[in-house]
């Protein structure tokens, strides 16, 4: 594993020879956290740029809220708070790259029974993808965001994740896809500083945005309609199926799959005696099962996770004891995983839980820090 971690060190010291020293790109949305962000990476850095991400087109995807993210104000301020800063800013149009790499995976899951996590696949393709080959591109050494978690590195090289100081605001679950790369090249200034902080320190600044309103989980759908937003977006109407409960009985109609994830309760308009929930998303079959939540069906004791990605390590140790968090809301339960190759892992809880919804991640941490994670099959 040294030598390993030895020939990624070299890699990243030989890319970085045309690099700017001491530079940064800032990613900037234009709120609250990416500009004090930004206020502290000039503490840091001599030559400071802030570049805001244009994502989608809320017009275009038929998006309104209070508060739209990739919207003109949102943009006009990020400029603000460079010009405040005295540091360049620039937009960067990735509209084409959210939709192929986010919005048509959100979709494509959904349709096919699962229930997606945009924010990583924006995390991955966007915020530590498209946006690091433009700081290459610029020769720029570091990229800054303002998400809540922690980089640090070991004594044998290797770059870890850990949680926020802030619990509460913590952003390591949807960050588990990170490689060394990245890693070695992104600043999370934000990882020591709970929220109250951090708008205290705006106020002080008098960042115009300093009591503006946190970005919604979704950006492109702030209203929480997915099932509305899929059939806008692809223009397809999705057709009604049966509600059944596990030994097949029809138990009511549903609305189109899109509609429904695993483990929801609420919404689903079928009359019982107690309570309800989602144990299973049928495409072939356009049935979705219902149970009650005594019923085994809807709990499990193993999972299988594609696509893996590991942080701590380039393998994962034989029966691997740790805790995973499956929902982003979610504890960590306990659990032992093994590797089973590359990019596959198995993972095995102490107590059955509550099914996980297809396309989820399960991201695993030893105390504080990621270990790595993958998607639910």
């Amino acid at each position: 594993m040294k030598n390993e971690i030895t020939e990624m060190q070299s890699e990243i010291e030989n890319n970085s020879s045309l690099l700017i020293p001491n530079s940064s790109l800032i990613a900037m949305s234009g709120g609250v956290d990416s500009s004090v962000s930004a206020f502290l990476m000039t503490q840091k850095y001599k030559t400071c740029r802030g570049a805001t991400m244009l994502l989608f087109l809320n017009e275009a995807l038929g998006v309104s809220s209070k508060y739209p993210c990739c919207s003109r104000e949102n943009i006009i301020d990020a400029k603000k708070i460079c010009d405040t800063l005295g540091i360049e800013h620039e937009v960067l149009n990735y509209m084409n790259e959210f939709e192929e790499s986010v919005i048509k995976k959100f979709v494509s899951v959904y349709e096919d029974g699962g229930t997606p996590n945009p924010c990583i696949d924006c995390n991955k393709f966007l915020k530590f993808g498209a946006l690091l080959t433009h700081a290459n591109e610029i020769n720029f050494e570091k990229i800054a965001t303002g998400h809540y978690a922690k980089i640090k590195r070991d004594s044998s090289g290797r770059f870890l994740l850990f949680k926020a100081e802030d619990l509460s605001r913590d952003q390591s679950y949807v960050l588990y896809m990170m490689t060394q790369e990245q890693l070695a090249r992104t600043e999370f200034p934000l990882g020591d500083m709970k929220k109250t902080e951090v708008r205290e320190l705006a106020a002080e600044l008098n960042f115009v945005n300093a009591r503006k309103h946190d970005s919604q989980d979704i950006c492109f759908i702030p209203d929480g309609d997915y099932g509305n937003f899929i059939e806008s977006f692809t223009g397809k109407k999705y057709p009604a199926g049966n509600f059944v409960d596990s030994s097949g009985k029809i138990l009511g109609v549903h609305k189109g799959i899109i509609h429904y994830t695993a483990g929801q309760r609420r919404g689903l308009g079928v009359a019982a005696s107690s309570r309800l929930y989602v144990s299973k998303i049928d495409r072939a079959s356009n049935n979705i099962t219902l149970s009650y939540e005594d019923e085994a069906n809807l709990y499990c004791k193993s999972l299988r996770v594609r696509d893996a990605n590991l942080i701590s390590f380039d393998k994962l140790p034989e029966n691997f004891r740790a805790r995973v968090k499956v929902r982003y809301r979610q504890k960590e339960v306990s659990a032992v995983i093994n590797q089973t190759d590359e990019h596959e892992l198995i993972i095995e809880f102490d107590e059955p839980q509550r099914t996980p919804a297809k396309g989820q991640a399960a991201v695993i941490y030893d105390d504080d820090a990621v270990v790595g994670g993958g998607t639910i099959s």
